[in-house]
């Protein structure tokens, strides 16, 4: 079967940094998602050198870019500085990264460990002043797609209806804490920018996700083909070193037959 969707992965396949991560598998994938999961302090950023290198390694590998904001701040945080500052850094990463011209920017909007699901309309205040904080400092607001994290996906619904945002829709995180994929699906899908998909290994205590797909019991990886039979849009293989990719990559080429069998020494 021809795959209809994009093919990415991460920019930490192998134990770099983004660019040499990108000089190595360009190449091979439809779209990276660049990891910049740390703002602070300012240095851990790209530099505008580096970005203008990736943006000349795009045209050269023809890759295209998404960009995974940071999650050492929250735009859903308990004080109002705390949310500003979040917004600030947030909109600081997208200017930095517009040469790249991303396909999106992920964005987390965290509840919180341990948070009790009565306290959600709380959370959903707060994370809406959040992006109150935020849209005004953006190009627009199809730059930002929301993932869906530990919590009940149907939570983000009024935060996406009152900004019209997208979303990105991580399977893995779907099948670790107990959310129905197919649902989450047919509900988000006009609003789908990116999925993320991994597999989930272990049990109990020891779950442990972004592993290699080849984890995924049957089951379930009937559940995640019949989406990316319907989805046309990239689909990034959200793991952090190079045999979960090719364990990836080989259970999606047994089904896609233009998809990357395993990525090359």
């Amino acid at each position: 079967m021809k795959k209809l969707f994009r093919l990415g992965t991460t920019s930490f396949i192998y134990p770099d940094h983004i660019l040499p991560n990108v000089r190595k598998i360009g190449r091979f994938f439809d779209e990276i998602e660049l990891l910049i999961f740390e703002s602070m302090p300012d240095t851990v950023l790209p530099t505008d050198k580096e970005i203008a290198q990736l943006a000349d390694l795009s045209k050269d590998l023809d890759v295209l870019y998404n960009i995974h904001l940071p999650t050492d701040i929250s735009l859903s945080h308990g004080s109002a500085a705390g949310r500003q500052q979040a917004a600030d850094t947030i909109a600081r990463v997208v200017d930095l990264c517009m040469p790249l011209a991303p396909t999106t920017h992920t964005l987390h909007l965290e509840m919180g460990q341990g948070q009790d699901l009565k306290n959600v309309t709380a959370w959903q205040g707060r994370a809406l002043d959040g992006l109150d904080r935020l849209i005004p400092l953006l190009p627009n607001l199809q730059v930002i797609s929301v993932e869906t994290l530990d919590y009940p996906p149907a939570c983000l619904t009024p935060l996406l209806a009152a900004h019209d945002l997208q979303i990105c829709l991580d399977v893995g995180h779907h099948f670790r804490y107990g959310h129905d994929l197919e649902r989450s699906f047919n509900m988000f899908q006009d609003r789908l920018a990116v999925i993320h998909l991994h597999g989930v290994a272990g049990s109990g205590q020891t779950l442990r996700d972004h592993a290699g797909l080849d984890q995924l019991p049957p089951a379930q990886l009937h559940k995640v083909l019949e989406v990316l039979k319907r989805y046309s849009g990239c689909v990034n293989l959200e793991v952090f070193n190079r045999p979960d990719l090719n364990r990836s990559l080989k259970v999606l080429s047994e089904v896609f037959d233009d998809t990357l069998a395993c990525l090359p020494a």
